[in-house]
């Protein structure tokens, strides 16, 4: 079923003011029903997790029916899902944890395609253990990072490859499972970056062979915060530094201080969104958010093409996203002018395109693009056609 996009768009207020948005990948808006779900869980009592006051029930009730709807998102079990401020907090989190156990010695694998959420923690982690780290490289001509590439930096030193379900920058969506095949083999752990992932297709770590991922609720219509996804038995091997107090239990034993209960309100709301863009799915929560990603793969690839098709009639366009499988996420440049101008220009004529590196700063040096990189045009459940032709016009009339 083809997504019914004007009755998306009619639940998203901001969307009234007037610009067609192609800033998704740096973050979402937000559907009506997600902003009444954070108003109402701080329209009625709060108070500290408990079961004795109504606002100890109404907390611990809200963290509960968050970890249940994220885990139907991410493909997992409610034990298994850890919550905190962002997806780069918990990724130094788990890093500093990890590490407590590397030695000199030990390596440390990361990737030259992923946000730098996925890199630095992890090599500053390495470096403060004594353990190594070993870079692997994607082919800045295709945008493809190929299993091969991780063979090629793996050895029985291993301990752990971080690398991305998806790029960022250029949309690249590796082969994971092959991934995590080559990483299992040497005995090391595989920790997946789904931030972007997550916003356009079904998350199963298990099918992707992820032993942990991260994603980021405010990338796929909800709020900013971030979750981490693991097995529970596996979290329950991991003694990270925690407060005497505070619970011991799995996940509670990684969450750090209060939880913010309004936000989670809110992903729970937001997944409750994303099971109900194929309003004629039925079954389970999952089942629904199944069958609404496929219908949201469709509607996005559409687009997709459209643009892609649009690109290549401006002329001086070079576009970086090349990849074979990708999401819907276009990086570009446009001969003569600096991509900060092309943004500037874009959003004049009320296009929202923005243009840098996104933290991906590793890839974009390596394809060649440094510090500045490009301009970036990302898809969203929103996203209409009439977007699509209002940013070609646009780039059709750059003054250059």
């Amino acid at each position: 079923m083809a997504l019914d996009v004007d009755a998306i768009r009619a639940q998203i207020p901001a969307l009234k003011s007037g610009s067609a948005r192609f800033d998704a990948p740096g973050g979402t808006q937000t559907p009506q029903p997600v902003i009444d779900a954070i108003g109402e869980a701080l329209a009625n009592p709060l108070a500290n997790r408990g079961r004795t006051t109504e606002g100890e029930r109404n907390a611990d009730g809200i963290v509960a029916d968050a970890r249940s709807a994220l885990a139907d998102l991410l493909g997992t079990e409610p034990r298994g899902v850890v919550l905190g401020r962002s997806a780069t907090q918990l990724a130094y989190d788990l890093s500093r944890t990890l590490a407590k156990t590397w030695g000199p010695g030990d390596e440390v694998v990361v990737t030259r395609l992923d946000h730098d959420s996925n890199i630095r923690p992890w090599t500053q982690a390495a470096e403060a253990a004594g353990a190594s780290v070993r870079w692997a490289d994607f082919d800045p001509a295709t945008g493809e990072l190929l299993p091969e590439h991780i063979e090629a930096v793996l050895s029985p030193r291993t301990r752990l490859v971080a690398v991305t379900a998806a790029s960022n920058l250029i949309g690249t969506m590796p082969d994971l499972p092959a991934v995590a095949r080559l990483v299992h083999g040497v005995g090391a752990l595989l920790h997946v970056d789904a931030v972007h992932y997550a916003s356009h297709a079904v998350v199963d770590p298990a099918a992707l062979g992820a032993d942990t991922l991260v994603c980021s609720p405010y990338k796929f219509l909800g709020p900013h915060l971030g979750v981490l996804a693991a097995r529970p038995e596996f979290l329950e091997t991991l003694r990270p530094d925690k407060l005497l107090p505070s619970s011991d239990a799995v996940p509670e034993r990684f969450e750090l201080g209060t939880l913010p209960y309004e936000l989670l309100a809110g992903a729970r709301a937001a997944v409750d969104f994303l099971a109900g863009l194929e309003p004629d799915a039925r079954g389970s929560r999952r089942d629904r958010l199944v069958a609404s990603f496929a219908a949201l793969e469709a509607h996005e690839d559409a687009l997709r093409e459209r643009i892609e098709r649009g690109l290549a009639d401006v002329g001086g366009v070079t576009v970086y996203s090349r990849a074979a499988r990708r999401t819907p996420t276009l990086l570009f440049t446009v001969a003569g002018l600096r991509p900060a101008d092309v943004y500037r220009q874009l959003a004049e004529r009320m296009v929202d395109a923005p243009a840098g590196s996104f933290y991906a700063v590793e890839a974009s040096r390596r394809l060649g693009l440094g510090d500045e990189g490009g301009v970036r045009v990302g898809l969203a459940p929103y996203s209409s056609a009439d977007d699509v032709d209002r940013l070609l016009t646009a780039l059709a009339g750059l003054d250059r």
